[in-house]
């Protein structure tokens, strides 16, 4: 009785510590979020303060191929390279320690083993896969962030890339009406998804033009952060404009169009081709059912026949 009564003393105490941590954890996050907001509102700088800890695109010509990719993928603070070493890091230990948890307590060994009571020659086949699937486990957890990053940079230019032409017409159609350029991009931005990507580096860009940095600078520098074909082209056909000194407005229209007919001449290729991805699906997924569902009464009856005349009946 005295024993469990410890016990439990014990437990009641571990449990009240932790609630307890979690408690004055709780309270020092609060104190410490409530500092920040009331500094960010006192100076008015909470864009200038993210602005500031994100890599320039004019320093990105200098750093290494994992930095660009890095900003290229959204990732654009300053130690997001030192993350994503670390993450990689993080992550080949923990496949390590799992590849050892599996060799060490055996589960390798029981797995070959198992395969081997399989008949037909299996085992030699499954052998090497369980043997070398600790260190395979090691490479999965390894190639984790930069499968992170990947699909984060795929994603960015999907959205883009659907952006592009509703923005581009918008853009156009009130550049047709009398608007100045930087008027409908205003009305633009100011109507559309603020965490969109294509959106958020049209809003740098009008940020940038409205401290004072030239119209061309802007433009090639919006054309470097995103690096998207369709962008990249309609910010040089800008450039050009600016450059020569005609409208915007003729060259909206134009890039819009163009744009239209490539996205249509996309989708043409893209329906032109299903029919070559569906002969895979169709070999590997149908044919066996077919085969099996038309030959399968056949098949047995001929195992049937070959049975009865072995046994002599």
């Amino acid at each position: 009785m005295l024993l469990l009564l410890e016990t439990s003393t014990k437990l009641f105490a571990i449990i009240a510590l932790w609630l307890a941590a979690i408690a004055i954890g709780t309270v020092i996050v609060r104190r410490w979020r409530a500092r920040e907001l009331a500094r960010r509102r006192a100076w008015a700088e909470e864009e200038a303060i993210d602005t500031a800890n994100e890599l320039d695109v004019e320093d990105l010509a200098s750093h290494s191929f994992l930095r660009r990719w890095l900003y290229l993928a959204g990732f654009r603070k300053i130690s997001a390279s030192s993350v994503f070493i670390i993450a990689t890091g993080a992550c080949c230990i923990i496949g390590g320690l799992l590849a050892l948890v599996a060799t060490q307590t055996g589960v390798t060994t029981r797995a070959v083993a198992a395969a081997s009571e399989v008949p037909g020659g299996i085992a030699d086949l499954a052998r090497p896969v369980l043997i070398g699937a600790p260190w395979i486990l090691i490479a999965i957890f390894a190639l984790l962030p930069w499968s992170y990053v990947n699909n984060a940079r795929k994603r960015r230019v999907r959205e883009i890339e659907q952006d592009m032409p509703v923005t581009l017409e918008l853009l156009a159609t009130m550049s047709e009406s009398g608007m100045a350029f930087d008027g409908a991009l205003d009305k633009v931005i100011g109507s559309s998804a603020t965490d969109r990507p294509l959106f958020r580096e049209l809003r740098t860009f009008q940020l940038e033009t409205l401290g004072g940095v030239s119209r061309l600078q802007c433009f090639r520098r919006l054309a470097r952060r995103v690096e998207v074909p369709s962008l990249s082209l309609f910010t040089s056909a800008l450039v050009q404009a600016e450059q020569i000194g005609s409208g915007f407005t003729k060259v909206l229209r134009n890039q819009a169009d163009d744009l239209r007919s490539r996205r249509r001449e996309d989708a043409n290729m893209l329906a032109q081709a299903l029919t070559v991805k569906l002969v895979f699906p169709l070999v590997l997924c149908f044919l066996p059912g077919i085969f099996v569902s038309t030959l399968g009464p056949t098949f047995l009856q001929f195992i049937k026949l070959t049975d009865s005349l072995s046994s002599g009946r």
